[in-house]
């Protein structure tokens, strides 16, 4: 049975939760026949949103970590009038507001919310288990985050004189933030309150929505057994990196452990491989390499 290595980039639909998204990789690895191997997310999406959700196959979940950490990118509806007590669609009224601002007011006042700010997260995190709606409770109001949102803007600026009944926007945030928590104080500010009703992830990492399949062309792949085209090499995952190549002496030293010396490389992080063959992910620091992740293969 042939072990796959590297990631299935899903476009999650409406509902689905995160671990379910891993379930749906892990039952195609079964109904293709491939060889059970590790399976993981690069990042929780609730139920409620959409988009990308990169899944990590075989010695791949060994760079889950980094993809919790990249940054992300958002498409998002805020409803005004309304808040509830989840932040989004499924939650319980808690205030409303007759206030509806203008277009022109949205655009001044995302500026506020640019570059590093506090966040208090939502009262509530969506989780489902088993398909019921489990409430965590978060220490509202005594939690607070700092996060990093990079730009921030009105998604498709139409509207032009009267209140706006929602906006769309499009964010690209740190890793950390909540998109509910950006909804709820931007309507706040704007004098209203509001409430997210769509929540889309465009792009995560280095994934985007264009490398992104329905969990339907995922199960097609499997029952064809050809999960491998649309498998990503596991290098996709650090567009970022540059490649080092390596001797199969030096490949040999790192698999067991060893450090390299004399290196004329800068310092920095480097993806080892030997021809075409993943071997480590390596820090380089005054010509020396040392195994950061090393991979099996």
């Amino acid at each position: 049975m042939t072990a796959v290595h590297g990631w299935i980039i899903l476009d999650k639909p409406l509902g689905l939760g995160s671990t379910q998204g891993v379930s749906a990789v892990k039952r195609a690895l079964r109904t293709g026949g491939y060889a059970k191997v590790k399976v993981g997310h690069g990042g929780t999406l609730d139920p409620l949103a959409t988009g990308v959700l990169p899944v990590a196959l075989g010695e791949a979940t060994k760079l889950a970590g980094r993809m919790l950490d990249s940054d992300k990118l958002y498409e998002f509806t805020v409803k005004f009038g309304v808040e509830t007590d989840t932040l989004d669609l499924e939650g319980r009224v808690i205030m409303e507001s007759d206030v509806r601002p203008t277009l022109a007011q949205v655009e001044a006042v995302l500026p506020r919310f640019t570059g590093p700010i506090e966040q208090v997260p939502p009262a509530y995190s969506a989780l489902k288990v088993d398909g019921e709606r489990a409430y965590d409770l978060a220490r509202a109001g005594e939690e607070v985050v700092l996060v990093v949102i990079h730009a921030i803007a009105v998604a498709n600026p139409s509207s032009e004189g009267e209140g706006l009944a929602e906006v769309t926007l499009t964010a690209h945030v740190s890793k950390g933030t909540y998109i509910r928590s950006l909804a709820r104080d931007i309507a706040r500010a704007l004098g209203t309150v509001g409430h997210v009703t769509m929540l889309r992830r465009t792009k995560a990492g280095p994934f985007t929505l264009a490398q992104a399949i329905s969990l339907d062309n995922l199960a097609e792949a499997a029952m064809a057994r050809d999960l491998e085209v649309i498998l990503l090499p596991m290098r996709a995952g650090l567009d970022d990196i540059p490649a080092l190549p390596l001797t199969p002496d030096q490949a040999g030293a790192l698999r067991e452990g060893r450090k390299l010396a004399g290196i004329a490389v800068h310092d920095g992080q480097y993806f080892a491989v030997l021809h075409d063959v993943p071997v480590a992910l390596v820090e380089v620091s005054d010509r020396q390499v040392r195994v950061v992740r090393g991979f099996n293969l």
